[in-house]
């Protein structure tokens, strides 16, 4: 069966359509197919804290094609989720009501605790080595979510405004910098071992064009050399030179700054790269949510004596 996750996100808007296969007691998640549109929904929110016609209109649009493919695809089931850029948007709640008049689709807007939760979801912890500590970081386009696991159990979460978008249009407040920064000291202080999960899209393509093709793990020199060496293009040479996608170009500089910022002060030396996030999350929920519906019809239809 295959389900559908939308993030509408501060830069880009994507929808995952990914498989869920039962094979012998396990469960494999296989994307089928991910649409990334690079809306940048957070140029107007953060600058004029509303969404302007003409990215509305490209979002609706954006929707209406989404809604198609999961008709195509025949989807088990759906979640659709908004992130920073349309918290922060006065019009916020038209936009939804447009879409969901449009389209039927129901979007969720949702605040950055949940935003870590989905994401978490993606049960990583689930493999990791029980003796050591992670800090899990995932950096958008508009909020950065932190949390702290330890022996398989989440100690700390918290979110903050300190996405790429806002980086890029100077909106990122001194203060909310320090206290990301001050959170990470103070959460990770006296922890041993501690290892750093990156997620986003921007890790994963650090991580690619790092070259780490025998290893799931980047050193914190490797990935700072990495954002030197790239820091060092124009964002055209990044574009021609290094090949990175146009929407790609300028937000890669903030959002490494802020793995590697986690990283220092939390005395981290290496970072885990497992390319999963929002969507992948959704995914996970959505599948877990239709098999407790089927053991409920299950328990329903057996009979009583």
């Amino acid at each position: 069966m295959i389900f559908a996750a939308i993030d509408i996100g501060s830069n880009s808007v994507r929808c995952l359509f990914c498989y869920v296969i039962e094979q012998k007691g396990k469960i494999i998640y296989k994307t089928r197919e991910l649409i990334r549109l690079p809306i940048r929904l957070g140029d107007d929110s953060f600058l004029h804290n509303e969404i302007s016609g003409p990215k509305i209109e490209k979002l609706v649009s954006a929707i209406k094609a989404f809604d198609h493919l999961m008709k195509i695809f025949e989807v088990a089931s759906y979640r659709a989720c908004a992130t920073s850029a349309m918290r922060n948007a006065k019009n916020r709640n038209e936009i939804i009501s447009r879409i969901r008049e449009e389209t039927g689709i129901i979007i969720e807007i949702i605040d950055g605790k949940t935003e870590a939760e989905i994401i978490l979801s993606n049960r990583v912890e689930e493999a990791l080595d029980v003796n050591c500590s992670y800090l899990y970081i995932d950096v958008g386009g508009g909020s950065a979510e932190l949390n702290l696991i330890s022996k398989g159990k989440v100690l700390a979460t918290k979110s903050f405004e300190i996405g790429t978008i806002r980086f890029l249009l100077d909106k990122v407040n001194k203060d909310e910098w320090e206290s990301f920064k001050d959170w990470v000291k103070k959460n990770t202080s006296g922890i041993k071992n501690l290892i750093a999960i990156g997620s986003g899209g921007n890790i994963n393509k650090a991580f690619k064009i790092c070259g780490k093709k025998d290893s799931k793990f980047l050193s914190y020199d490797v990935l700072k050399a990495t954002h030197e060496n790239i820091s060092s293009y124009s964002i055209e040479d990044r574009i021609s030179v290094l090949g990175l996608n146009p929407d790609r170009a300028d937000v890669i500089v903030p959002a490494l700054k802020v793995y590697l910022s986690a990283m220092k002060h939390g005395g981290i030396d290496k970072i885990m790269v497992p390319q999963v996030g929002l969507s992948e999350g959704m995914i996970h929920g959505l599948y877990e949510t239709y098999q407790n519906q089927q053991k409920t019809k299950i328990a329903e239809n057996f009979p009583k004596f």
